[in-house]
């Protein structure tokens, strides 16, 4: 199988820089480019009863679709000659980019810095990827804005 460069997608602007980079590098290695983006329905997150509206919103189909379209938009702003291939895949996204890894050359993954709190929650996927891939790792930093306003650092109290 040929080896091609997979990149990790979520349609943030994080995930939509790492997909303009892979294109680059699948052009330049002159190899396909494979863009996945997973998903999974996490019941473990939903305590007590749900709204009808919330549970049809729960729905794997309705979600599912969702994903999909999410990958559809992303996948539809690429304008390249090499072969971009979309995969929906269900499942955690640290689980299937590193399953991806295995028949890559090179795997992308964009960072979000979703911040303390949730990287201990969740785990921060591109970190997991790092250690765990079966091929080189590039992580791209989410994009900053050019006349953005410096973000306060936010500490826990006084600093003595």
């Amino acid at each position: 199988m040929d080896k091609t460069v997979v990149v990790g997608v979520d349609g943030s602007p994080a995930s939509r820089a790492a997909l303009r980079w892979a294109v680059e590098e699948g052009e330049r290695r002159g190899c396909a480019v494979e863009v996945v983006h997973a998903w999974h329905v996490d019941h473990a997150m939903v305590i007590g009863p749900l709204s009808a509206s919330v549970a049809a919103a729960m729905d794997p189909a309705v979600l599912r679709d969702g994903h999909q379209a999410v990958l559809d938009e992303v996948v539809g702003e690429v304008d390249t000659d090499v072969e971009v291939r979309p995969a929906l895949v269900e499942g955690d996204a640290r689980d299937v980019l590193v399953k991806a890894s295995e028949h890559a050359a090179l795997l992308v993954v964009g960072s979000r810095g979703a911040g303390p709190v949730r990287e201990v929650l969740l785990g921060s996927v591109s970190s997991y990827c790092v250690h765990h891939a079966q091929c080189p790792v590039v992580v791209l930093r989410q994009p900053q804005e050019e006349h953005a306003e410096p973000k306060p650092v936010v500490t826990p109290g006084p600093l003595l």
